[in-house]
């Protein structure tokens, strides 16, 4: 799978993309670099996917990207999964915003599709 090294060591990106997949899930949207939001959005809709599996496998696969945290996991496997039942993808949103002033990098908002409404 090709993805974006984003400037980190393996160890440091893998860590980020799971604690920037975490936030998402708990706040349903965070403001990030462009960049950044782009490798999220596939670990969100791969979490939100094993959720809607909803087999004993997709739930420890889930805790083991998110670093064992079971209020996550819960999140994703009793609300997340039944809100987008009917939906085949595409969880996520992003929203641009204006460059970051220092270093003019792209800010966005990558928030969860909100499918009740």
């Amino acid at each position: 799978m090709a993805y974006r090294k984003l400037g980190r060591t393996n160890k440091h990106r893998r860590s980020m993309l799971a604690t920037l997949t975490k936030q998402v899930i708990l706040n349903e949207q965070i403001t990030t670099t462009d960049t950044r939001a782009k490798e999220v959005r596939k670990f969100v809709d791969m979490m939100i996917t094993y959720g809607k599996k909803g087999d004993l496998g997709s739930r420890r696969r889930a805790l083991a990207f998110v670093h064992n945290d079971k209020e996550v996991v819960d999140k994703v496997f009793n609300d997340l999964a039944k809100r987008y039942e009917s939906r085949n993808g595409g969880y996520t949103q992003i929203l641009k915003l204006d460059e970051r002033r220092g270093d003019n990098s792209l800010m966005v908002i990558l928030k969860l599709i909100d499918t009740e409404k």
